[in-house]
């Protein structure tokens, strides 16, 4: 049955379904680790995990990850089938952090266009003693072991058929629900599911890997399967209802005789065809036939589908249930996947349509005296508002919840604490949080490491050292997210021993980051904090596996500035740290007010400006050293003249004309000094090209309605 195939339209469909399944097993693991064992329904869903990947990988022909699943599902069978009372439970989840880290590893392989050639012998083995360890605690208590064959030859199929006494015969009729994808991949891996049992196999269609348009056919159809075994009705049903896309399952058993028909049905092959009748006459017959066949068609009770698998309490055979129409149009997905670059293309798109917008609705040509353009702005408002709510829509397709990352963050925590013998718990609070897709790729590494900061700088290095300062015995470090202001702030918290800002300063020092002159007390201690995000920089003594090279930090600060985000560090001597990542909701358009400096535009983020002013010469105050500041309603804050600071030339800053613009950012106020405002109007930020210098305070560009260009103020580097 081994055919010649291509992979290249199931490989997307492979890895990602394959994914998902692998994420959901970590997170069921993670949550029950604590556990003194997997229940019932954990093991079941672990089998069910490992056996869609163990065939799905031999179809695809990935022959380590197949061996591997295989081997990791067999425990999985054992402990089902055999209830034992003696299963080392962390050990147990160890071996599933190896297989599922392996089997992730060679997806990533896969993905970046390589071949997944790891080799999982060593872990096999581990598995194959660890599966045996189990055996013999079980035989010990006197228990059942089940009669199982363990198949080392995944290639194999089936076995050449030969009935005999003890053999069964059965026709399978396999239905998928409506929305299934690759449905000849599904058919594919049941047929793979059976090669243990299996004596003699026939399935039709019979091209279901080698033609990919057999899938419709098996959507509208249904799968059919004869079956040659010496098994059960229910151990075949417990071998095929493995997918969550299977809508029903029909197995009857048949005679040998039924079997050796095959797919053939006893219809009346010896129809007359009439030769004489004129072709209307032949027509009218035909269509009356087919009227006729369609209304019997509909008396017939029941339809295929009409029946689901539906499960009863342990001990239970499964039994059919009646599924109304209602019912399953009720349960029908209404969603679809897309690939990401299509999304991106469609942003993009949508960013290109607001700035046509503002190129037509501030069309020189329109500002002609005498015009009625009363139409004109009726029809430009609509357009406004449809451009607005496809926004909307667009920015709702690419926001996604910050769960998946929040809980990959479990397994650090896990891995660390177990690396350095601490006991650690963590919660997460407000993982339902939405940001752009883009900002989620972003945030995903600086989390990591600010997590594992936490679990090795944060934290205590013993119990006892926690017990005496009058904390619980196991350290805690909050992970949480949440909207404030048009911004997004993840909050990474441990209860740990603090930051000494004395040690930091000194090795500041020692590394040269400042003067040998400088003291202490020049610099508040969360200007001082802001030293751990230097590269190089490390308070730890002894490198580890896990810390002490200076890497991290700075890693983590210059994925955020990239996206537009800043990181914020607050902590207290023997109470803990707080690290508090500022990133904004998306990246593509935003609100913002344009102002003019000489004959240079600027644009700055609504949500950042507060008040607008104009003040006479006699509210300013110039310091000795060069320094402004204003005063506004008798409090003084610090004056920025952008032309001095972007050394642009022409800009008639005077302040009995200028205007001045109160920016705030994370409580600190700034007054910018600009000749002119535009006005208020939606932003489609670019990113300023690779090959200009950053700039402090200058975050991106745009090109406004008159195809001129304008800079985007980074209100956090200007204050």
């Amino acid at each position: 049955m081994a055919e010649e195939f291509s992979t290249e339209g199931m490989l997307d469909m492979y890895l990602y379904e394959n994914g998902q399944l692998l994420e959901q097993m970590e997170a069921t693991t993670l949550e029950k680790k604590d556990d003194e064992s997997f229940d019932e329904a954990t093991i079941n869903e672990f089998f069910r995990i490992m056996h869609t990947i163990k065939g799905s990988s031999a179809v695809m022909m990935y022959d380590n990850i197949t061996e591997l699943a295989h081997k990791l599902e067999d425990i999985f069978y054992y402990i089902r089938e055999s209830h034992p009372k003696h299963v080392p439970h962390m050990e147990m989840v160890d071996y599933i952090f190896q297989v599922t880290d392996f089997i992730t590893g060679e997806f990533e392989k896969i993905k970046n266009g390589n071949e997944p050639d790891g080799c999982p012998d060593e872990l096999i083995e581990e598995i194959k003693a660890f599966l045996e360890k189990i055996k013999n605690n079980i035989e010990k208590a006197g228990e059942k072991v089940p009669e199982k064959k363990e198949t080392d030859n995944v290639a194999q199929y089936y076995v050449a058929p030969v009935a005999n006494v003890k053999s069964q015969f059965f026709l399978l009729h396999i239905y998928y629900k409506p929305d299934t994808q690759m449905a000849n991949l599904r058919a594919y891996s049941t047929i793979f599911a059976l090669k243990d049992i299996a004596e003699d196999l026939q399935y039709t269609p019979e091209d279901v890997v080698s033609n990919a348009e057999s899938s419709d056919l098996i959507l509208a159809e249904g799968f059919k399967m004869l079956l040659q075994a010496q098994a059960s009705k229910e151990e075949v049903m417990k071998l095929v209802d493995t997918s969550s896309e299977i809508s029903s399952i029909e197995i009857d058993e048949i005679s040998g005789e039924d079997f050796l028909k095959g797919f053939a049905e006893n219809e009346d092959n010896n129809e007359v065809i009439d030769l004489v009748s004129d072709v209307s006459v032949i027509q009218e017959r035909a269509m009356a036939k087919q009227k006729e066949e369609d209304k019997n068609e509909e008396k017939k009770s029941p339809q295929p589908g009409d029946y689901v698998i539906k499960t009863k309490e342990a001990g239970k055979k499964k039994v059919l249930a009646k599924q109304s129409k209602e019912n399953k149009e009720k349960h029908q997905q209404n969603f679809i996947s897309v690939n990401v670059e299509k999304m991106d293309s469609l942003m993009d798109l949508i960013g290109e349509i607001v700035i046509a917008e503002s190129v037509v609705l501030q069309n020189p040509d329109l500002k002609v005296p005498g015009l009625n353009l009363s139409n004109f702005q009726k029809a430009a408002r609509q357009l406004t508002k449809f451009t607005s709510e496809m926004q909307d829509v667009i920015m709702s397709m690419r926001m996604m919840p910050l769960t998946n990352v929040f809980q990959k963050m479990n397994r650090i925590v896990f891995d660390t604490s177990r690396k350095l013998g601490k006991e650690i718990d963590l919660q997460i609070i407000g993982e339902t949080t939405e940001v752009d897709k883009n900002i989620i790729e972003h945030i995903s590494d600086p989390l990591m490491h600010l997590i594992r900061n936490s679990v090795d700088h944060g934290i205590e290095d013993s119990k006892e050292e926690r017990i005496e300062k009058g904390k619980p015995e196991k350290g805690q470090v909050v992970l949480e997210a949440k909207n404030e202001g048009g911004k997004v702030f993840i909050i990474v918290r441990d209860d740990g021993k603090g930051m000494n800002p004395k040690k930091i300063f000194q090795k500041a020092q020692e590394n040269g980051l400042i003067s040998d002159k400088m003291v202490q007390s020049d610099l508040t201690d969360k200007e001082i904090y802001q030293f751990i995000t230097y590269p190089g920089f490390s308070t730890k003594e002894q490198v580890t596996e896990v810390s002490g090279r200076g890497v991290g930090m700075d890693v983590v600060v210059k994925n955020i500035q990239e996206i537009g985000g800043r990181l914020d560090i607050e902590s207290t001597m023997n109470e803990g740290s707080t690290f508090t990542l500022k990133i904004p909701l998306t990246l593509a358009i935003i609100e913002g007010v344009v102002m003019v400096v000489g004959e240079t535009t600027f644009v700055v983020e609504t949500s950042a400006v507060k008040e607008f002013l104009s003040i006479k010469e006699t509210k300013f105050i110039k310091e000795p050293n060069g320094e402004e500041y204003v005063m506004v309603r008798e409090e003084c804050y610090p004056l920025l003249r952008m032309d001095e600071r972007y050394h642009i030339k022409d800009a008639g800053q005077e302040p009995d004309k200028a205007i001045i613009i109160i920016l705030e950012h994370e409580e600190k106020k700034v007054c910018v000094l600009v000749d002119r405002l535009i006005g208020e109007q939606e932003i489609v930020v670019k990113p300023i090209p690779t090959y200009i210098k950053r700039v402090d305070g200058i975050s991106g560009c745009t090109q406004l309605g008159d195809g001129s260009l304008a800079l985007i103020l980074d209100v956090g580097g200007l204050v």
